[in-house]
């Protein structure tokens, strides 16, 4: 019997010892693995269209990003199913540092609201990176469009209740949560047409077809210098200083403002050396005079970075964006 027992415990000995240096060896080559990051080309997974504000956004930022990292950045736009195709593939990613998502906060706010089901969590399926930048957004008009401001729509639209409409990228894309906002600030009765992205929205305000709608302001800021849509007003807090003389949505509707922001993220499970490093390699780039004068040039506003403060924004955008979706009764395409 004594010798049935000291055999057990030399076979439970050796196996815990193997499995130690299993883990030891697990450890130590994710540790250099860490080290050595990046150690090839990184994908960003946009799941938003080209052309739209975030895209805008990152792409020149991810350009100097890899002159950081010493490794070359690609991007993957996947704006499918309104945008939770591209955030499930993120969700879904090795958390090697090699997939990266670059989300405004439709995808982590209000799509998650919209929808009964999404096959990610907004909090549990991605680790942070970093909010990168405020997008500014702006209330537009077709230059034939009677009124000139905020105010006027609403007038207009209390005066032929249920016959100006407004256009939107889809059914709780930004575009139509930010006039649902107004809408319900104002009790207008707009009628909402939503499109299949943004870009086809704004070609139809430009062409006549529908008389209004917001946008960020980095893609309808060439058409207004145009003068193929005019400003109603700056859906933010405070005025643009590329609009100096347009004023805010807010000085007529008291308490309204409304914005976006684009971030990155990583799959959950990423180690936090990975987020650090990728984290430096923002505020570097962020740093860089000629990259903040072009975005600023474009609408967007720099903001806190850090994956503390970008957690703080989705978890309150979650609170904010489930009374406006269920007050409205915003249903899905």
């Amino acid at each position: 019997m004594p010798n049935k027992k000291a055999a057990c415990e030399i076979i439970l000995g050796t196996v815990f010892a193997l499995l130690g240096a299993l883990l030891h060896a697990e450890n130590a080559n994710s540790q250099s693995q860490n080290a050595s990051y990046p150690s090839h080309t990184i994908q960003i997974v946009m799941p938003l269209q080209a052309g739209s504000g975030v895209d805008l956004l990152l792409r020149p930022i991810a350009q100097k990003m890899s002159e950081s990292l010493g490794q070359a950045i690609t991007i993957e736009n996947i704006p499918g199913g309104a945008g939770i195709i591209g955030a499930t593939k993120v969700a879904q990613a090795n958390p090697d540092g090699y997939t990266l998502g670059a989300f405004n906060d439709s995808i982590l706010t209000m799509l998650p609201n919209l929808y009964k089901k999404v096959d990610y969590d907004p909090i549990q399926s991605f680790i942070p990176v970093s909010e990168v930048a405020a997008i500014t957004f702006v209330m537009v008009a077709n230059p034939n469009f009677p009124g000139n401001s905020a105010a006027d729509l609403i007038r207009i639209a209390k005066e032929n209740p249920g016959k100006i409409d407004y256009a939107s990228g889809g059914n709780g894309s930004p575009q139509h949560i930010g006039m649902e906002i107004f809408r319900q600030y104002t009790g207008a009765p707009l009628v909402h047409i939503p499109y299949r992205g943004a870009a086809a929205a704004v070609t139809d305000v430009m062409a006549g077809q529908v008389p209004v709608m917001i946008s960020a302001l980095s893609v309808v800021l060439p058409h207004i210098r145009a003068g193929k849509l005019k400003v109603l007003g700056i859906t933010s807090k405070n005025r643009s200083p590329l609009l100096p003389n347009s004023p805010t949505v807010n000085e007529s509707v008291k308490g309204y403002d409304f914005s976006t922001w684009g971030a990155i993220v990583l799959p959950k499970g990423t180690s936090s050396t990975i987020v650090s490093r990728l984290n430096e390699a923002l505020a570097i780039s962020l740093k860089d005079t000629k990259l903040r004068d072009q975005l600023i040039q474009q609408g967007f506003e720099f903001a806190t970075l850090g994956p503390d403060h970008l957690k703080e924004m989705t978890v309150q955008g979650l609170v904010k964006m489930k009374k406006v979706i269920k007050d409205g009764g915003i249903q899905p395409d």
